[in-house]
């Protein structure tokens, strides 16, 4: 009689512990453990440069945590279809688990991966079923009482506060039994093999530590010394101010509930003011992927359909300011702060995004499409629904989207949230003699006040059919 295998699929959760996959696959007498490179199952948005270094990163991680616990990550590259029935059939395998992704490519093919194992197998008994890992509550638990979605956050985050459930802990295991390798299915790559081979995401591994254990460090270190000031220090690119647990959520090396339980151990929402702020921040994430499922449309297309007639420059016009905005140097110190942190780091602080976004759609009517793209290619934590979101609010197409007619004036953002001009100074050593008070003046070539009543103008060409 064969023996009892489950295969666990890995995607978007590079962890062992708060893994809902793992934990049912371990009823089972053993277990496979797999990731398969599939760029064809992402669609439009296959894996970025830099999240791809960091994905090489976690995976071998990910491997070790695993032969720790008498198992191993048999990574695989090509059809998930193909691997996965090849693996069902070499292990004689009794069930296939995973945790679901929101993305639109990954969600259908998922779904129609399901239909087609269930149909294949039909007779076989073989169990397939997928589970919530990577959000705190479901999109379609998120619904307003006329059963349409959200579109506005504070509304959302209302509903989500009244709803409130505090999220399960499952224990990362001591052991996981691994099944007896199977002749012909040995990995067909290793992990290191998924990284590029640009020579900028060498500067990476400076910065970052990928890995579930590391994930689990920052945390420690973020709740430890950065929550207690959170709400007043979030905003300051010159401090370390955020708690940078993006990626690792990103890649699901950290679950949303250990960080809710790292702000309180009861899994509720805190009462502290600072804690609150910062559980707020991971509501938006969930809004942001909310967003997503509802309108799959919207990483390359506009929410607001008006935004459809915005007026954008023609791409022969943008080209070399497209370039410039994106090698930090438009001669606005904030931006060419920005640009230059995520060139050498695959990061940038979150207000200094806005300013960077804010300036390439509205001071320079570039397309917010180009921003998003340069963004998903360039940083570590390039989440399809967050950059889309960040992207189109501040654009002002989006849902709950910064109004059109804002637009953020460089100047006067570096000087209320960098107010010494360290961090404009920390990447542009080009202003290192530069006084608070001039560090952020752009050059001399540059008119925002200008800029902005462009931008006006060309808002106005579409406010007539709002």
């Amino acid at each position: 009689m064969s023996q009892d295998t489950a295969i666990v699929w890995f995607r978007r959760d590079l962890r062992l512990s708060d893994h809902p996959a793992l934990t049912r696959a371990l009823n089972h007498e053993a277990v496979v453990c797999v990731y398969i490179d599939d760029p064809k199952r992402e669609g439009e948005w296959p894996l970025g440069q830099a999240s791809r270094w960091w994905l090489a990163q976690s995976l071998a991680t990910l491997d070790q945590s695993l032969q720790a616990r008498g198992n191993r990550l048999l990574v695989y590259s090509g059809d998930s279809t193909s691997v996965l029935t090849q693996l069902i059939e070499a292990h004689q395998a009794r069930a296939v688990y995973w945790n679901r992704v929101y993305e639109p490519s990954p969600r259908e093919y998922d779904a129609t991966l399901k239909d087609h194992l269930k149909t294949k197998y039909a007779g076989d008994a073989l169990h397939v079923e997928s589970f919530k890992a990577q959000l705190l509550k479901e999109p379609w638990e998120m619904l307003k009482k006329d059963h349409t979605p959200y579109l506005v956050f504070t509304p959302f985050w209302r509903h989500f506060q009244a709803t409130w459930t505090a999220p399960l802990r499952l224990p990362a295991p001591d052991r996981i039994p691994a099944a007896p390798e199977v002749e012909g299915m040995v990995p067909t790559i290793d992990s290191a093999q998924l990284a590029p081979t640009h020579p900028w995401t060498e500067q990476l591994a400076q910065v970052w530590s990928p890995g579930w254990p590391h994930a689990q460090a920052q945390l420690s270190a973020f709740v430890d010394q950065g929550l207690s000031q959170y709400e007043s220090a979030r905003n300051r690119p010159d401090q370390a101010g955020t708690s940078s647990l993006s990626p690792y959520l990103h890649f699901g090396e950290l679950s949303v509930g250990e960080v809710i339980r790292a702000c309180d151990p009861s899994g509720e929402v805190p009462d502290e003011d600072n804690a609150v702020s910062f559980v707020r921040e991971i509501v938006w994430r969930e809004f942001s992927h909310y967003l997503l499922y509802y309108f799959p449309h919207i990483p390359s297309q506009p929410l607001k359909p008006v935004f459809n007639q915005f007026p954008w420059r023609s791409a022969d016009e943008y080209a070399q300011d497209l370039a410039d905005w994106k090698k930090g140097d438009t001669g606005v110190p904030m931006v060419d702060a920005g640009m230059r942190q995520l060139t050498a780091t695959g990061w940038m602080h979150n207000r200094v995004r806005m300013v960077v976004a804010s300036y390439l759609t509205k001071n320079l009517l570039i397309p917010w499409q180009e921003g998003a793209r340069h963004f998903w290619d360039t940083l570590v934590d390039a989440d399809l629904a967050n950059n889309t979101q960040g992207w189109q609010w501040t654009a002002g197409s989006g849902a709950d989207a910064s109004p059109y007619f804002r637009v953020f004036n460089p100047t006067l953002q570096g000087e209320k949230f960098d107010p010494t001009g360290a961090y404009v100074r920390r990447w542009c050593p080009e202003h290192a003699d530069r006084s608070a008070k001039q560090v952020h003046q752009p050059a001399d070539h540059i008119d925002l006040k200008a800029q902005r009543q462009g931008a006006l103008a060309a808002y106005a060409q579409i406010k007539k059919d709002r």
